[in-house]
């Protein structure tokens, strides 16, 4: 729960960023890499290393006028632990627990703004009580005048939903620390009495700063100072008792080396072979996006106060949409028993909410993108046999309860527009839907998102043996098809691209509206397609894009666009003219559907062209914002050349980024371990030639997830040109609902 770190001025939406923008804080809590407004970060600290002219008032409080500059080349961080110099003459440390974070501040020297020698070095703690997108409704705090521990709470808006949440904080330094003064501060004056201060909602916007404050004795310079901050959603008595029992004795190297060692375990299920292997970059970008995928969902068990159950807990689902798709089928591989968890807080959720979250954080409902693809988390699991102690008949009933009933406001849980669905066969553009309200855009995205949630609720369903569904389901899924729209042209810059038939609105009547196949592409209008009342018929895409949806029957994919080489050229086409981003979670499964036309070739082509020109150690190496390790698990998943078809039991094979690697499974303890042949470092052989599973000639383009479960080594050989024989087969290919392979 407790992810610290500094809070920078610009592009903050993780906290820091690597821009150069000055510091105006640090802050305990936040969420990694979401797009739109900045999350979390509340209750942050700030150190001067003295006031002006040694006066209490001579420290500027508020954090639109505090803000100072970073030392260049001062910030680092691991798993574990982040660094950080400020130019007035700090340096900060920082690691933590799971509910509590441990800062450590050394003092250099004095500077206050941007002079220096102009006071005593006399350092002065703030807890302020804000958060980065300045939404607190009210909030306290209080210091002890013994101790120094500054406590409080404060209740806040989510970033990316609906509600409120409240918050707690215990924040304490090491006994004996030699404490000058203590006391509150408003605004933009502090004192020494009261010791406790209360803020409402007023009419100050941003709101009125306010907090707690410690005063240091002078010290020497290298001084470090110690300052621990408990975290809880219950109460300021489960923030401090967190504290206490997490990092009972203020020990920094000892609370860093317990992190680190937590984090080694993670990762030690992946071995990776880099013998011979110099690029540095590219395992950087490599295990980079390894960790950022493992940052969220957070374990919130036991602080959450909306419900008591004896089930975990988790929160950060921020936001399905973009985690379906590759955070949740990577930390399957590598951590199926936190995933196990993970599928039983959604179905707790569903328990106590009455829906699946498509997006939820804070203990807040958070926005629906596009359908409920919650159900696609759900299947993936449990086709993946993420089974432990997990309730699956009453997962089954949250699915159902998706695709069956429409919540009275669609557009925090469930889907809207059912009644058209169910009876039309796909989302109108002008729907008239009086048994809910919601959003009425994006009817082109959540016709084909509902209908592939509806194939994998019939996965389910067929499964757990009900029939009926299995069958109802299924039809449903082909719903897609019926806003393909076969005389549909498309133009780029006033060039027709050659290629007749997308998806495009439809109406109540039957009749087809239009919508630009390039509109909310990087060549027409891209930020034309958020989730807003303007917004258009496809969300984070245009229709070029979505029209490659149906993961679950690509066979009759491409035959309606015109057959393989046809679709291939098409594929070729969305790539090459500058239409797809690759920085929205759609853009993924893209570059892997060659596979489906019998060309895996030419995916491992579109993989090398990405990597490393998108996605990169650079500070510009992210393409658009990680969407909480989306991006980090789309580059693992890549790299190790076993990038999945999330909601089915299928892993698209290309070349992997090293010589060999392995993956150990943390509920079978089996070892799967692919090598290679002819494997070279300049990726000129990135073509695959043949392949032995276990020893036996293995022609298919994909791999099962009983490959990881029960171990085995997958051998590949590789050449620079791409064959024409391994993995071009019909029965080479993934299965398609239409083919039933």
């Amino acid at each position: 729960m407790a992810k610290a770190v500094a809070d920078s001025t610009e592009d903050n939406q993780g906290g820091y960023a690597s821009n150069g923008s000055p510091i105006t804080g640090f802050s305990h809590m936040h969420d990694s890499g979401t797009g739109g407004a900045s999350s979390l970060a509340n209750f942050p600290i700030f150190v001067y290393p003295g006031c002006a002219n040694d006066e209490l008032d001579g420290c500027v409080f508020p954090k639109t006028q505090r803000s100072v500059q970073v030392v260049d080349g001062s910030a680092s961080a691991r798993p574990g632990y982040f660094t950080i110099g400020l130019e007035s003459g700090i340096k900060a440390e920082i690691t933590a627990a799971n509910h509590t974070a441990l800062y450590s501040f050394t003092f250099f020297g004095n500077a206050t703004g941007n002079t220096t020698g102009d006071a005593p070095l006399s350092p002065l703690f703030i807890v302020d009580l804000t958060d980065l997108p300045d939404t607190r409704r009210n909030g306290s705090a209080s210091v002890d005048p013994d101790t120094s521990r500054m406590t409080g709470s404060g209740t806040f808006e989510p970033s990316f939903g609906t509600g409120t949440y409240t918050l707690h904080f215990c924040a304490d330094f090491p006994q004996g620390s030699a404490v000058r003064e203590n006391g509150v501060f408003v605004n933009n004056r502090g004192a020494s009495e009261p010791k406790s201060i209360v803020v409402g909602l007023d009419n100050n916007s941003p709101p009125l700063p306010a907090g707690t404050y410690t005063w240091f004795n002078e010290v020497e310079a290298g001084t470090t100072i110690t300052i621990r901050v408990g975290l809880s959603f219950k109460s300021v008595d489960q923030a401090c008792s967190n504290a206490e029992t997490e990092i009972p004795d203020f020990d920094f190297p000892k609370t860093l080396a317990a992190a680190e060692d937590i984090w080694k375990d993670k990762l030690s299920v992946l071995d990776i072979d880099t013998t011979g292997f110099e690029d540095t970059d590219l395992q950087t970008i490599f295990w980079s996006g390894v960790y950022r995928a493992m940052l969220s969902p957070q374990d919130y068990t036991g602080e959450n106060y909306l419900w008591e159950s004896n089930e975990p807990y988790y929160d950060s689902w921020y936001c399905i949409w973009d985690s379906f798709r590759s955070i949740h089928p990577f930390i399957t591989l590598v951590d199926p028993h936190s995933q196990t968890l993970m599928i039983r807080a959604l179905i707790d959720i569903y328990r106590h909410e009455g829906w699946l979250p498509d997006c939820r954080m804070s203990l807040s409902k958070g926005w629906t993108q596009g359908g409920s693809n919650a159900d696609i988390v759900l299947v993936d699991a449990y086709l993946k046999n993420i089974t432990q102690d997990i309730d699956w008949e009453t997962g089954y009933a949250a699915v159902v309860k998706d695709a069956e009933d429409e919540p009275p406001v669609w557009d925090y849980q469930g889907r809207g527009g059912l009644y058209s669905w169910k009876n039309l066969g796909y989302i109108p553009a002008d729907d008239f839907d009086p048994y809910g309200n919601g959003l009425i855009t994006r009817s082109i995205s959540r016709t084909v998102e509902y209908a592939y949630n509806d194939f994998c609720i019939a996965e389910l369903a067929g499964a757990l043996g009900k029939q009926e569904d299995y069958e109802k389901y299924t039809e449903r899924s082909e719903n897609w098809k019926n806003l393909y729209n076969p005389d549909q042209t498309s133009d780029v810059g006033g060039t027709d691209t050659g290629f007749t038939g997308f998806l495009q609105p439809k109406y109540l009547n039957d009749t087809w509206g239009y919508q630009d196949p390039t509109l909310c592409s990087s060549v027409n209008s891209f930020d034309s397609c958020y989730l807003n009342s303007g917004g258009h018929e496809t969300y984070e895409g245009s229709p070029w894009l979505y029209t490659f949806f149906a993961p679950h029957d690509m066979a009759s994919l491409i035959t309606t666009l015109g057959g393989p080489d046809t679709f291939v050229s098409r594929l070729d086409y969305l790539h090459e003219s500058g239409i797809l981003y690759v920085g929205d979670e759609q853009a993924f499964l893209t570059l892997f559907q060659y596979h489906y036309a019998g060309r895996p070739g030419k995916s491992a082509e579109r993989v090398h062209y990405y990597i490393p020109s998108q996605f990169n150690a650079t500070t510009a190496g992210i393409p658009g914002n990680d969407d909480s390790g989306a991006m980090g698990s789309f580059v693992a998943l890549a790299m190790l050349g076993i990038f999945p078809n999330p909601g089915q039991d299928v892993y698209f094979i290309t070349a992997p980024f090293f010589p060999s690697f392995s993956i150990t499974n943390g509920l079978t303890g089996k070892t799967a371990t692919v090598k290679t042949t002819n494997f070279d470092t300049a990726y000129a052989n990135i073509y695959i030639q043949s392949a032995k599973l276990d020893g036996e000639d293995y022609t298919k383009n994909y791999l099962t997830h009983s490959f990881f479960l029960e171990g085995g080594t997958l051998e590949l050989t590789l050449g620079d040109k791409e064959s024409t024989t391994w993995g071009t087969g019909e029965d080479d290919v993934p299965p398609s609902l239409s083919t039933n392979t």
